[in-house]
């Protein structure tokens, strides 16, 4: 079976703005890919409640699964668990639990809740969409004690393959080995340290022996023509 495929919205005009920088995304599709969900795109988008609507309904019918953070106005039915359990947390402080803070309870009608450990203000699941909050720390916590309810796939394996040579020259190489091996996907990014350039190509696949054998052959391809190749897990070396 295919892998389950996600899209990833992050709302919030700060983060348009620039004021805030997104935290999310990149840690979101790390532990996605970690399961083999494959992350297909990933928006931002302002808090416009239509726009909300319009972006959440596409991508949730485009998608196995949908994940948002932040951005979630006040548009929706109290929900009694979600109210009882920030009732429950402000108990005994002295923080007022006032109409702001009520508004956390706001879920929608149907919804299955997301448990929050570090605010108890909790997210919640509509269909195939799950709503985090924007805090990066709360949202992380949050996916924590979900990923054992995530459908699963198949692990990318991603392999980088150093090369002591520019993009341009080993461009034919890299489309003839993605063409030859089933399933694989190169990407290139150059990279620039004093007295010295080269490629670091990225080679992506489901299968870890294909992935293996097309890194492989583009490597003893840049070698053929006279530059240093060395293939390591992604995330090792200079330029990735």
């Amino acid at each position: 079976m295919a892998n389950p495929t996600a899209a990833i919205i992050v709302i919030g005009d700060e983060i348009l703005s620039g004021r805030t920088k997104d935290r999310n995304i990149g840690w979101l599709a790390e532990q996605l890919g970690s399961q083999g969900i494959m992350l297909r795109e990933a928006r931002v988008i302002p808090d416009i409640r239509e726009v909300i609507i319009e972006t959440v309904q596409l991508l949730s019918a485009a998608h196995d699964l949908v994940f948002t953070s932040g951005g979630i106005g006040p548009t929706h039915d109290d929900h009694p668990e979600a109210e009882a359990r920030l009732i429950a947390h402000y108990e005994g402080t002295d923080i007022e639990f006032n109409a702001a803070r009520q508004k956390m309870a706001d879920i929608p009608e149907g919804a299955a809740l997301i448990d929050n450990p570090l605010s108890a203000a909790p997210g919640y699941i509509l269909g195939n969409v799950h709503v985090f909050a924007g805090v990066p720390s709360i949202l992380q916590a949050m996916f924590e004690g979900l990923r054992d309810q995530l459908p699963g796939g198949v692990a990318m394996t991603r392999l980088t393959v150093q090369c002591a040579i520019g993009e341009g020259t080993i461009a034919t190489i890299m489309e003839a080995v993605q063409t030859a091996h089933e399933g694989v996907s190169i990407g290139s990014y150059p990279w620039f340290k004093p007295g010295q350039f080269g490629t670091a190509a990225v080679v992506s696949g489901l299968d870890p022996h294909i992935t293996m054998a097309a890194a492989e052959a583009l490597a003893a391809g840049v070698r053929d023509l006279g530059a240093a190749a060395e293939i390591m897990p992604l995330g090792e070396g200079g330029g990735v």
